[in-house]
């Protein structure tokens, strides 16, 4: 075998485990936490809370990667830091400001927007 046609065949089964989404299970918890403001602040991000996050990550929001993220959604240590966060929350909402928020909101709405409308072309 030839060392180019070894190196090609080398990169191609590499590249599949190079490009494989890896989620933080602690990490989702926190966004998908700051996501509910956003839905409440943007209607129009409701329901799009997985194709904004994959957008993040420039990752594709087909099956296998919702499904992934939902078997880190039904994970404990996922469980366990939305328990901790809820607990957390109520007291740092009244100190919160919304400025912030509705900004980072609208980036990564903008963000989402431009990922998913890059894939339909």
């Amino acid at each position: 075998m030839k060392p180019s046609t070894f190196l090609a065949c080398a990169l191609a089964l590499a590249t599949p485990a190079a490009w494989a989404l890896s989620v933080d299970a602690k990490a989702l918890a926190r966004y998908d936490g700051s996501y509910v403001v956003c839905e409440a602040t943007f209607p129009e991000m409701r329901g799009h809370r997985d194709e904004a996050y994959l957008s993040l990550w420039r990752a594709k929001a087909d099956a296998a990667n919702r499904a992934q993220l939902a078997d880190v959604r039904k994970g404990a240590a996922y469980r366990a830091e939305r328990a901790r966060l809820a607990q957390t929350s109520v007291k740092a909402s009244a100190a919160a400001a919304s400025s912030p928020i509705k900004q980072e909101c609208q980036a990564l709405w903008g963000e989402a927007q431009r990922t998913l409308n890059a894939g339909k072309r």
